[in-house]
């Protein structure tokens, strides 16, 4: 299977490339007066990329009949998942066409950024030093200890780095809240955070360790990055004639996830807390929850 994940990778990886090395070339082909104008952003395009985000509005508490708190996650090797995924290797991609991963972890950097925390329920705060700290393993050979022992302090040569990098993300997950606004008689969709999920990354780049799980990174309060994501675009793939920011994907739900828990009294416990291995009836779990998310709208109009 893993064999099988590794082909279509590389395959889907080899076709998004192409596909951006063709769009990059032809940019501005449409609107280009002069050969010198292709690949050169017109003043009207410049323009148009300075829009901000469609603002949220503004949601009255005493105008909510019914809410809930669900957490889903978005798994990557699904096909419609692809564009929050790729590209991984972003050395010759567009300066705004990078994973979603890497978007957010360089806008945390710079500062752009800075609603980030541990968990889901927004409790510990994680400064940029921590952040970094949970994203590489760093191992030192046994002779390096022994010249540092002796005194010696350049031992670079002994000392081995693994990182978290985009291809090690396998998936996402999100916290956000189900609402029914009576004023407007609507079931409506507020995303509230997101994390990528990885290996644990003690694990990465070793073969004495097997670890199939993968753990929450960090978690951003999805608001703080609107703007990012709204400014920054996924990889195009040929055929669409607007290409979608990220929270444009996000906002819209333009993704395949799968709900895995639900706010509830037991402590907001998982799927997989109350059903113990079986998959299937995890799977069918979830999609009951979904089903009477669908299923109230339509019943807050019957009554």
């Amino acid at each position: 299977m893993k064999n099988y994940k590794t082909v279509s990778a590389f395959l889907i990886l080899f076709f998004t490339t192409t596909l951006i090395a063709f769009s990059q070339s032809n940019y501005g082909l449409l609107n280009a007066k002069k050969v010198s104008e292709i690949g050169v952003k017109s003043d009207e395009r410049i323009r148009l990329d300075q829009d901000k985000p469609l603002p949220y509005e503004y949601v009255d508490e005493r105008d909510i009949l019914w809410s809930k708190v669900v957490w889903e996650t978005i798994d990557l090797y699904q096909k419609q998942n692809y564009r929050l995924y790729y590209p991984t290797n972003e050395e010759n991609v567009l300066a705004n066409t990078k994973s979603l991963f890497t978007t957010l972890l360089e806008n945390i950097r710079t500062g752009k950024i800075t609603e980030v925390y541990e968990d889901s329920q927004f409790i510990n705060k994680l400064p940029v030093s921590e952040i970094e700290k949970k994203l590489v393993r760093i191992d030192t050979a046994s002779y390096g200890y022994d010249m540092l022992n002796q005194g010696e302090t350049n031992i670079d040569e002994y000392i081995d780095k693994n990182f978290i990098k985009a291809q090690d993300i396998q998936a996402y997950q999100i916290k956000g809240i189900w609402y029914f606004n009576k004023m407007s008689g609507q079931m409506n969709y507020r995303l509230l955070a997101i994390a990528p999920m990885a290996p644990d990354v003690q694990t990465i780049g070793r073969d004495d360790i097997v670890d199939d799980a993968f753990y929450p990174v960090f978690w951003v309060f999805y608001p703080d990055a609107r703007f990012v994501l709204h400014n920054s675009h996924p990889t195009k793939n040929g055929f669409a004639a607007h290409v979608e920011s990220y929270d444009y994907i996000l906002n819209t739900r333009a993704f395949s996830s799968v709900i895995t828990k639900e706010e509830n009294m037991f402590g907001n416990r998982s799927i997989n807390e109350y059903i113990r291995g079986n998959s299937l009836f995890q799977l069918r779990e979830a999609e009951k929850i979904k089903e009477e998310i669908r299923n109230l709208e339509s019943d807050m109009w019957t009554y």
